[in-house]
């Protein structure tokens, strides 16, 4: 793998890249969709900026809280490494900073969290990209399949074919992030987006978990997997609403 490019004296590690790639990306993408919902396209800057700061943030603190022995460099050395982020700490933080915009400039929850869905499907997809490229750690079990990959010159090196998971879960959230954004361009319910998100990103991610090498912490479950149930739950509950919301109503004779 390719953890770091040399560009003449400069050394720049690929995760980064692929994390710098998913801001501009995502500031595109989610411009794009302001104006097709005929929004200010001018809003997606802070909102950008704002919810990767605040995910950023949240990916570090989340990852030292679940992974023992994280901190013993210091807290502040440790907030200031680059490596060791956790998404759900990203998604869980960078949604909340974030829903506290969309009061400033009075857009509806529902819509709101309709219109990140493919973006942070998006972001997601990159994320898994920089954490392969680097060779970080987040592989799966050993494998003889003839897709399997050894990770020799990565940052957390393997010498054995493993499963590739992060290239798995890269394809299937680009893939959802493509679903995603078609069907936000059909007129639907608010809510929908958002739980299908929540829906199929937790399934992924619990499923995934089964091949990976993340200890088990409860009833079998690795913390993700716990994490992701909660993901299921809330997405489920979106979607509940949004049929309920769709449904034709009677009206008495």
């Amino acid at each position: 793998m390719y953890p770091y490019v040399d560009i003449g004296p400069v050394r720049l590690g690929t995760y980064g890249i692929c994390l710098a790639a998913a801001f501009l990306v995502s500031w595109a993408m989610f411009k794009a969709d302001l104006i097709r919902h005929r929004l200010s396209g001018e809003m997606a800057g802070a909102f950008v900026v704002v919810g990767a700061l605040a995910g950023l943030v949240g990916a570090k603190l989340y990852f030292l809280i679940e992974t023992a022995g994280a901190m013993r460099g210091g807290l502040v050395r440790s907030l200031l490494d680059p490596s060791g982020l956790s998404w759900f700490g990203g998604l869980i933080l960078g949604t909340a900073v974030v829903c506290l915009l969309t009061r400033i400039y009075k857009i509806p929850l529902l819509i709101f969290l309709d219109l990140c869905a493919p973006t942070i499907a998006l972001d997601y997809a990159f994320g898994r990209l920089g954490c392969f490229l680097a060779g970080d750690g987040d592989y799966g079990k050993p494998t003889s399949l003839p897709w399997g990959l050894p990770f020799p010159r990565g940052t957390v090196p393997t010498f054995e074919p493993v499963h590739p998971t992060c290239l798995y879960e890269t394809v299937f959230a680009a893939g959802l992030s493509y679903f995603l954004w078609r069907l936000g361009g059909r007129k639907r319910t608010p809510g929908l987006l958002a739980g299908l998100y929540l829906t199929a990103s937790g399934m992924a991610r619990f499923a995934v978990e089964f091949i990976k090498l993340n200890p088990r912490v409860f009833l079998g479950m690795t913390n993700p997997q716990i994490v992701s149930l909660l993901s299921i739950l809330a997405g489920g509950l979106l979607l509940f609403r949004a049929r309920a919301a769709s449904a034709p109503v009677s009206v008495p004779q």
